[in-house]
């Protein structure tokens, strides 16, 4: 499957009073919260349910790896738009993000998730994203 297939989500948020530091922009830390919020409606969005899908086979998702570029603050009342991005899907769900103010489309941060399939009876690394992640998220053999 081509990059264009994988699936990808955007959503709207305004920074709350309480996600701002005494230098008045957004703690870094937060935007972790808000990469976590387009990649939860990301998986919503293709229908996966991790906790439902847990329960039924047996795996987890932890994120192994985190990362974030700032490029231009966040502050009190902006409203920006979080895009999230499948970008790999054979060995561990690789997402990126982007945060852009809403008005003006000034970008913001750029960032990336890793996330690798685990057992949970036993805490193994599998080497795989399971072919019904990998369906749902629109990958094919080659991605």
């Amino acid at each position: 499957m081509s990059q264009s297939s994988l699936h990808r989500c955007e959503v709207e948020l305004v920074v709350p009073f309480h996600d701002v530091d005494a230098m008045q922009v957004v703690w870094h830390g937060h935007y972790l919260k808000y990469f976590e919020i387009a990649r939860a409606l990301l998986f919503d969005q293709a229908g996966i349910d991790l906790y439902k899908y847990h329960a039924e086979s047996g795996y987890l998702f932890p994120v192994v790896r985190t990362s974030i570029k700032h490029i231009h603050p966040l502050r009190y009342r902006d409203r920006f738009v979080c895009a999230a991005r499948v970008a790999e899907l054979r060995r561990k769900i690789v997402v990126d993000f982007e945060i852009r103010l809403a008005e003006g489309g000034t970008l913001c941060a750029r960032g990336r998730t890793e996330q690798v399939a685990i057992r949970s009876h036993d805490f193994k690394l599998e080497l795989a994203v399971p072919d019904y992640i990998r369906r749902a998220m629109g990958g094919g053999d080659d991605n």
